[in-house]
């Protein structure tokens, strides 16, 4: 038994990141770091897909200042692949973590107990495993279909660097239209929760605080989930095309 005590205290003096990592807070810690820094990445993204709305060269020419970005000094695409290493690594910690905290909830409570749905308890927070499961298999297909242009498109039809052309022949697509949305609102829920959970991780809220961060975290969700359907919509109502 002595011995197995001692290990935890060997581990930090050896990698104090593992050993913080094998703790139900350290994964908490970072599922609320990589969700900051995927939640600033999908207000980013949303507010670039916008300029779809001020026309074709707009869009475009953001798509290729994305890929250009740093030269001469870096090559060519080369921090946007930096960018795309770390949204990919963020995604894979934040996924890896919350799979571990599910198993270590569960390895906690081994029997199931019956009790009254707490008054505090969302939907959103009831349905964030859900809404998580749908959001990874959203991001494989979003980057098979508006990225590389490997589905929903016939031959030819995909261009690239050609995003208005490409987000207008995708989105034209009715069913393609509103799997974006039902994923949409997976992500609006999923941030809904996300956000207010890592501002409690990380001892941002107190008693005062908590209704004015409960509230920042809905109007943002809600605020993504409307500036993302906006351009399938659009499209196919035809004030895009």
């Amino acid at each position: 038994m002595a011995a197995t005590e001692a290990i935890p205290t060997t581990v930090w003096r050896t990698n104090p990141v593992a050993a913080l990592w094998s703790t139900m807070v350290g994964k908490k810690v970072v599922m609320a770091v990589t969700g900051a820094v995927l939640v600033a990445f999908v207000i980013g993204h949303m507010l670039g897909n916008l300029k779809i709305f001020l026309g074709a060269e707009a869009i475009d020419t953001y798509a290729v200042f994305l890929r250009t970005m740093g030269e001469p000094l870096v090559p060519y695409s080369v921090l946007l692949w930096v960018v795309r290493i770390v949204l990919l690594t963020c995604v894979a910690l934040h996924i890896t973590a919350a799979v571990q905290l599910t198993r270590m909830n569960w390895a906690a409570r081994p029997e199931s107990y019956d009790t009254k749905q707490s008054i505090a308890t969302t939907y959103a927070a009831r349905t964030t495993r859900w809404s998580g499961v749908i959001l990874v298999l959203f991001i494989v297909y979003h980057l098979l279909h508006l990225t590389a242009g490997r589905v929903g498109f016939r031959a030819g039809e995909f261009q690239h660097l050609s995003v208005y052309h490409n987000v207008v022949t995708g989105f034209s697509v009715w069913y393609v239209a509103l799997f974006y949305v039902v994923a949409m609102a997976c992500l609006c829920l999923h941030l809904d929760h996300g956000i207010w959970s890592a501002l409690q991780t990380l001892g941002w809220n107190d008693a005062r605080s908590t209704p004015l961060f409960r509230a920042l975290s809905r109007v943002t969700a809600l605020a993504v989930f409307l500036g993302f359907i906006s351009v399938p919509v659009a499209v196919l109502a035809g004030w895009v095309r």
